[in-house]
């Protein structure tokens, strides 16, 4: 199994960055379904008067999916990958979005938030530690505020866990071979299939203090493969707003 962490996977993203927007253009839905889980949070008001953390916001796909679906929220976007945002940094965003170097881990310690919903593309698979990232979060959010992850999560089904390899193999691995980012792609095989399946990360979301969790799938070929998971802060007051 040929799996990254931490400063390692940082630098596989770091060096991946210029050719990223590219190869992810070829996955049919991939900004579709991105789009449908930010339309998920139901953000009320197009997100006016809202604060939304990005959490891993990679090259801004995620951060333009949520400015689609709430036009007017302010977005706090950070990502570990210094490359990746030097590509998301790149593109023509409000002023009300801005872009941090941070790692899930660090924004414990930052003066970051709170924040009236988080959204996390393509992130928790990648962590070593995501229940202490989840607990991060729910410190993050207002009480009652929204969390949206959409992520590679397979449904537990053998015929989903075979196409999501048969993909990697046929498509994913050679394409990134060709760019040079092997490891990376192998990367994303093994940690997909390594990660939660989807009814084991809704209960990870509940033993973290979110509540009224709800997963939804994606569409098309990723069914099964790609789920929304849509939960709420339950708690009465968060550490960050005592110190308000």
């Amino acid at each position: 199994m040929s799996l990254l962490r931490d400063h390692d996977l940082a630098r596989a993203f770091d060096h991946a960055s210029h050719t990223y927007d590219n190869l992810t253009s070829l996955n049919p839905g991939y900004r579709t379904d991105l789009l449908r889980s930010a339309r998920r949070l139901q953000l009320p008001e197009d997100g006016a008067g809202l604060h939304l953390l990005d959490l891993g916001c990679g090259t801004g796909t995620s951060t333009r999916a949520l400015l689609r679906a709430a036009p007017r929220v302010r977005i706090t976007a950070v990502d570990a990958s210094a490359g990746m945002l030097r590509r998301a940094l790149t593109k023509p965003w409000p002023a009300r979005v801005r872009f941090l170097h941070l790692t899930a881990e660090e924004l414990a310690a930052s003066d970051e938030g709170p924040f009236d919903a988080v959204f996390a593309a393509y992130v928790f698979r990648n962590l070593t530690d995501p229940d202490a990232v989840l607990e991060t979060v729910r410190t993050l959010l207002r009480p009652g505020g929204r969390f949206a992850a959409h992520e590679y999560s397979l449904s537990g089904s053998r015929v989903h866990r075979a196409l999501w390899t048969a993909v990697c193999h046929g498509l994913v691995i050679p394409a990134g071979t060709f760019t040079g980012d092997r490891a990376l792609y192998r990367h994303l095989l093994h940690s997909v299939t390594a990660f939660d399946t989807a009814p084991a990360f809704a209960a990870r979301l509940t033993r973290a203090g979110l509540a009224s969790v709800r997963v939804a799938p994606a569409a098309g070929w990723q069914t099964g493969i790609v789920h929304t998971f849509l939960a709420r802060n339950a708690g009465s007051t968060t550490p960050r707003e005592k110190a308000q």
